[in-house]
């Protein structure tokens, strides 16, 4: 959520700013109008409901003296009467401004390439050369399915369309990758959770889900609750902190958790739909951090440097990319998106999202630290995949697959895989 009083004082700052990403400067007319509008019934109201106390006091005084009341009680009903109907419209106005606030995204930073596509994206840098392969490099979903440990037939079967079982030593695979994850992140310093995999309308709006998923029907709500299935572990990892002033002195605060995420992949007809890339549901493991405003653009670099390390010990090629104004996520000032490179398809594919939201997602979700002088401040919450797990599993297949259909492990996963070195069909 962005700050009124801001948006207020440099509206056409805002305006320009937002414009980038697809706000228009009317949306920001329409708030102000809004706030204006806000404000003077305050101001209506207040007066109004001192005057009713003048009435009172009129009304006590005329009874203590045995005078007739009955003008000055008229008065105050009218009054009163007044007083319902002006709050009645202040309540309305707040939640429409309040609406139409939800709807703002983050403000970008000024170093966030400027496009209205997610073309223009800058890319940082690159680590590894993608392998030369002395055959056809074959796409992950063929490997794993004549390997016998990826099954999307049976899955199609139980659950529909983009779904998966793991099977066997893909299942082991799957498992190995994200206990890995899960230690590194441990030895980086963060506190590892284990979160609801549902949670309340409060907590998706807290970070940024809603309303925009339920307008687009992007996640998948529970029938009758007030519930949803988390689209990623970082909802329940910030909103941890909801509604609560965080102890300064602990701050930057890091967790890290494995979770399965939920997505409906609404819009996404046609795209991906082989495979492990696009799933209704797959594990990822989440970083979240919440820190001082100070801190904060370090602590980017070091979620996403993190990221990277994962990669380069697993031995995969990727490259860093700043993503556009209007690519990035609705809650980001700033996102970093790691790709890794797939061979058979000759292009690099996201796997992870590093995103400072400053303090958009504090204001929303009401997290706040007390400063040096002991005035409340709004944290700044960061997060990142650290890192998607399917999309490692379909990295691995293709970067490390051999011409007659078998998958090398990477060096870091065999302590995990009972010592295995490689995998061949299974019977």
């Amino acid at each position: 959520m962005l700050d009124m009083k801001m948006i207020r004082q440099n509206a056409d700052w805002v305006k320009e700013k937002l414009a980038t990403r697809n706000i228009k400067a009317e949306t920001i007319d329409e708030l102000l109008g809004y706030d204006e509008k806000r404000r003077e019934l305050i101001v209506k109201s207040e007066g109004l409901k001192a005057k009713k106390n003048e009435v009172s006091k009129k009304i006590a005084e005329a009874k203590r003296n045995k005078e007739d009341a009955a003008d000055a009680i008229a008065e105050m009903q009218q009054v009163g009467k007044e007083v319902k109907e002006l709050d009645e419209q202040l309540e309305k106005v707040e939640q429409d401004q309040k609406d139409l606030a939800a709807h703002l995204p983050n403000i970008p930073a000024d170093d966030v390439p400027v496009s209205l596509t997610e073309e223009g994206a800058v890319e940082l840098r690159k680590y590894g050369e993608p392998r030369k392969f002395d055959f056809e490099p074959k796409h992950h979903w063929d490997l794993g399915e004549k390997l016998g440990i990826l099954d999307f037939e049976a899955s199609a079967k139980v659950a529909g369309s983009r779904f998966v079982y793991y099977m066997g030593a893909g299942a082991q695979l799957e498992r190995a990758i994200y206990n890995f994850y899960l230690d590194q992140n441990a030895k980086a310093g963060y506190k590892e959770v284990l979160p609801p995999y549902m949670v309340n309308s409060a907590s998706m709006f807290g970070t940024g889900q809603f309303p925009k998923f339920k307008e687009t029907k992007a996640g998948f709500e529970i029938a009758d609750s007030d519930l949803t299935m988390i689209p990623t572990a970082e909802v329940p990892l910030v909103n941890y902190y909801r509604d609560e002033v965080m102890d300064a002195d602990k701050l930057p605060v890091k967790f890290t958790a494995l979770s399965p995420a939920f997505r409906s992949e609404a819009g996404s007809a046609g795209r991906d739909t082989r495979g492990l890339i696009r799933l209704h549901q797959f594990n990822k493991v989440e970083m979240v951090q919440f820190t001082k405003p100070e801190q904060s653009w370090d602590a980017l670099e070091s979620i996403t440097a993190h990221a990277e390390d994962l990669l380069k010990m697993l031995g995969i090629p990727y490259h860093v990319i700043t993503l556009t104004t209007s690519d990035m996520s609705f809650t980001a000032a700033m996102t970093h998106d790691i790709e890794v490179w797939m061979p058979a398809q000759g292009r690099y594919r996201e796997i992870s999202s590093c995103s400072n939201t400053t303090d958009f997602q504090a204001r929303r979700a009401h997290i706040q630290y007390r400063d040096e002088n002991g005035k409340l401040q709004y944290v700044h919450t960061l997060n990142g995949s650290g890192l998607a797990v399917g999309r490692t599993v379909a990295a691995i297949l293709e970067n490390f697959q051999n011409e007659d259909g078998s998958i090398n492990i990477p060096e870091v996963l065999q302590p995990y895989m009972g010592g295995k070195t490689k995998i061949e069909k299974e019977d």
